[in-house]
Order: structure tokens, then sequence, then C-alpha cells
């Protein structure tokens, strides 16, 4: 018999294919959410092909000596024009500490070259002030003459309410009221209450003072090979708006990622998954050059299982998915070595596993529009959770998967058509014990042949159809089938039954993309797959 058949399946028309195209390198602010103080802070990503950096800001000494290395102690000059020349946020009764907010440029604070909008206030003239409110560092400042010593520490965690910015000093103009609050800034600029305000003079330290800058500094590094993403609140299932959160393989976590926008949240989510995309694939190019031809891994990633039964607080797991030569496996983390492939969690024979795509299905990518983020809270998704799909395996049991992204539902449907064609391919047939009319028969499926039904001790052929003149099917759920069969010479329907007295068999049809009628064939035993060559898609014989 011929090995030749069909080429694989094309990818469902209507669904995209895969989408992701590598971001190589990428940089953007962002915010880093702490659950457990409800915060979130400035933070800058740089994505490599590789490894995505987390970085934050922090005021470093670039020249000169320093005597402390995060402490920083100026002396301000009030001025006649300016006044200190910087305003502040914060305060004990927020649980931070007060923190510059605003330096003038060219102003006294500005001319010190050692303040930094994010600086917190430690001190002032030699009073602690690090559990102080707001309006006791207020008049402090205002009070404290023409002469103010502060010392400073920047804080590079500072909460996002705050909203302190990240750029350059801004222009000498100021908005503020003149009540002190803080959430809003409290402007230092002025004279004050001094009545012996010195004249404007430069505030700027000698040659031989140190010299500081605001950088960006890289704080943590998440390595992207095999790494996974999570869009989830784990334990609540709940999905997390404009935000998602890197996991590596090493466990090393980036920490909940928020976005301004829902299109900066949804370009971040293609491009990250793109990289850890390209790396995948790279290692599976790596584990196939150990691999013989029939052995391949076709694709593998991580996705999200549903539990079995409702006594967990945590509906979804994350499982490490792989389709590789003749099997299917479940992995809780990926294999990276030869050896770990025999350590899977559960292993399935391709032609044993039926693939369904179930939820629904939007037309176009809504993560690439950024809709994802904004509509489908309109919907009432089971489990909050859409891109859904299902492997069916023996005696009816079902494997419910979740993903991420639209674009890789459409990747793991097209990998298994192609997987389990190739593996039927290779299998060729498959025969059953049944019984027509009486007598013990043979039911065979072959990939080149199509259906032939024979007796057993003789093996005398009683009928034989291809794929294409099967026209439907029916069953009574227990153990009897009916199949259609159109005749080619005469064009009529032939009905023939068949009782299976090895296992009972349910049958179920679908379509495929051009209409054509699929037989899907489950039984409680051993479930096969084929394909036709005229039909060019595959058969199931799934359990029940």
């Amino acid at each position: 018999m011929s090995t030749e058949g069909p080429p694989p399946p094309a990818a469902p028309r209507g669904r995209p294919g895969c989408l992701l195209v590598p971001a190589r390198t990428k940089t953007a602010v962002a915010l880093l959410y702490d659950e457990e103080s409800e915060n979130a802070y400035d933070v800058r990503l740089k994505l490599t092909k590789e490894v995505l950096t987390i970085q934050k800001q922090d005021v470093i000494c670039v020249g000169g000596s320093h005597q402390d290395r995060n402490h920083r102690t100026v002396t301000l000059r009030r001025q006649a024009v300016g006044g200190l020349g910087l305003s502040i946020k914060g305060g004990s009764e927020h649980n931070v500490p007060v923190v510059i907010s605003k330096i003038f440029k060219d102003q006294a604070a500005d001319q010190t070259g050692m303040l930094f909008v994010g600086d917190a206030v430690l001190q002032v003239n030699g009073i602690n002030v690090e559990n102080a409110t707001h309006e006791e560092v207020v008049h402090l400042l205002r009070n404290a003459g023409n002469e103010v010593t502060i010392t400073v520490e920047y804080l590079r965690e500072a909460p996002a309410f705050l909203k302190l910015p990240l750029g350059s000093p801004g222009p000498s103009s100021d908005h503020s009221s003149g009540a002190s609050s803080p959430l809003f800034d409290s402007g230092l600029h002025l004279n004050g209450n001094s009545s012996n305000t010195a004249p404007s003079s430069p505030s700027s330290p000698i040659a031989k003072d140190p010299r500081y800058e605001k950088r960006w500094l890289d704080t943590l590094s998440v390595p992207l090979s095999m790494a996974r993403i999570s869009r989830y609140k784990a334990g609540a299932e709940k999905l997390r708006w404009n935000a998602f959160e890197v996991l590596a393989l090493d466990g090393v976590s980036s920490g909940i990622l928020r976005f301004y926008t829902a299109q900066d949240g949804a370009d971040w989510l293609r491009a990250v998954s793109a990289n850890i995309r390209e790396l995948t694939l790279q290692n599976m190019k790596m584990a196939n050059k150990c691999c013989s031809p029939s052995d391949q891994v076709v694709h593998m990633g991580w996705v999200n299982e549903k539990l079995q039964g409702a006594d967990s607080s945590q509906t979804f797991r994350p499982k490490f998915l792989a389709l590789k030569g003749p099997s299917f496996y479940v992995f809780s983390t990926p294999p990276v070595s030869t050896f770990d492939w025999v350590r899977a969690e559960r292993t399935y024979h391709l032609c044993e596993v039926l693939f369904k795509v179930h939820k629904f299905w939007l037309a176009e990518d809504c993560w690439l529009q950024a809709n994802l983020y904004l509509g489908l809270q309109d919907f009432d998704f089971e489990d909050q959770r859409p891109y859904c799909f299902s492997v069916m395996a023996g005696h009816g049991k079902s494997h419910v998967f979740n993903v991420e992204l639209g674009s890789e539902l459409a990747v793991w449907e097209k990998s298994f058509q192609r997987a389990t064609f190739m593996e039927v391919q290779r299998t060729g047939s498959r025969t059953y014990m049944c019984s027509w009319q009486g007598e013990m028969l043979c039911f065979t499926v072959d990939f080149a042949m199509g259906f032939t039904c024979f007796e057993s001790k003789t093996k005398n052929v009683l009928w034989r159809f291809k794929f294409s003149q099967l026209k439907g099917s029916s069953d009574d759920g227990k153990t009897r089938v009916k199949l259609l069969f159109q005749n080619l010479d005469t064009k009529q329907i032939e009905t023939k039954r068949l009782d299976h007295l090895c296992t009972p068999m349910t049958w179920q049809f679908v379509s495929d993309q051009s209409g054509h009628t699929r037989s899907l064939v489950q039984t409680q035993q051993s479930p096969q797959t084929f394909c036709s060559h005229e039909e060019r898609a595959p058969l199931h014989f799934l359990a029940s």
C-alpha cells in the first residue's frame, strides 16, 4: 500500500494563522503593579530577542566624591524670585514620604544639580521628616530661613497616584493653588515667611562637589526562552485589563505590568508573545536534530488547563503541551532535555484524540486592534476565558485548554491538524471487530482505500466504499451505527448497518470549511483518526 497521501489540511478559512512577528527590540514606560499595596510604580521596559528587562529610575553620582551612596544633603539659598524653586507632594497621611514633585528650571533647586523630581525629603535643617505629614514639611520649608539644608533620597518606587513627571525640570511658571494638599503640588518657589530674603545668587555646587544624574537602571531580567504570559489574577480567574505578567522558566516573574492605554497593552502583549514564540521555534529545531523524521516536534507551548471539579479555588492551571511524532504530551514544566520527554504527566496517541475549538471566534484578532481589552466584558464567558480548545481522549475524557491570544489558538488548531494528518498517514489503517446481519465481520478504515467490510474468517470482502461516497450516518447511542453511501454507478444511496460487539461505538459528523462531510466515530477503547484522499481532512474515531 502506498504511503503517499494528500497534503496536510490548510488552516481554516477566516481564521488567522500566526500573525506574530518578532519585535526584536522595543522600549516603553509602563507601570509595575503591586497587588499587596495596590500601588503602581513607573518602570521602563526593554524588550530584546531573548530577554525582557525591567528598569527603574534612580539618581547616581557621575563625578566628584560622594560620601553616602543613597543620601544627598543639599543647601538651598532662597531667592528673591522663585524661593526654593521646587514643589512637593505626599506625606504620612497617605503612607508615602514627602517627595519633590517639581523643580523649576534655572531656580534654586535646579541650580544645585543635586535635586531631582522623585527625591524623598528625609530631613529639613537636621529635623527628621520621614514620618511627617505634608503640612508639617511645608511649614518647615517655608519658615526655615534664607538658607535651607535638606537631606534627600531618591524614591525608586514612587506610587503612580503622585503623578510625578519623568522628564526634565519644567518651566518656571506654577499653577498650583496656595492651599497645601498631599496629592497636589505645594509650591515652595515663593519667598515663604522670611523677611530678609537673600538676593538671587547661583546655588550651583563648586567643582569638587559630586555631580548626579537620573538614569534608568536594570533591576530585573526575565529570560524569554520557554517563558509564559499570564493575563489573569491567580486564584480569582479575573482578566487583568491592560496588564499581563511574564514568568520565566526558572520562576522569575516580571511582576504585573500595566500599560497606560489599551493599544500599548495590546502592542506589548503581541511583541513579548512573538519573541517567546520565536525562541520556542528555535528550541523545536534543536530538539528535532536529535529526532527521527517520524518523531519530529510539530508544535509546543504554554496553555492553561481547566481543572476538573469545583473544589479547587483555581479554575485553570498552566501546562506545557507538545505535539511530537505520534504523541500528544501534557507537561507541568517544559521538556528541556531528551530525557524530559518520558516525564510527561500524560501522553496520548494522536490517532486517539480529537481537537476541537470552542468558545467564540472573532473574525479579526481583536487584541491586534486593542479591542480585546475594551469589549470582552460585554460577553458572558464561562470561567472568564476566551480562546479555548478541548482535546477529547479515550472513554470520553475531555481536557479543556485556554491560550492568551486568538492567533495562538489558530496555530494550535493548524498544528493539531498537521500532526494528526502525518500520524494517520503513517498509521495507514485500523480494523475493528463488528457484526452485520448476524455475522462476525471486520470493519477497516484505510487511509488509501476508505471503508471496507469483510468476513473475519474467510476474509471475503462484502462491501467497500471510498471516503467521498460517505453521505451521512446515524446511531442509536449504544451499539448500532448506520452508514449511508452513494453507489457510483446507480447514484443511489445504500444503507449499511454495523453492530459493534467488542466495543460500543458512537458516530458523529462534522464539516470542513468547504462544506464536505467529515466522519467522527467514537469508541470507548481505541478511538482512531483517518484521512481520505478525496476529502483531504481527517476522519476521527473518538472515545465516547
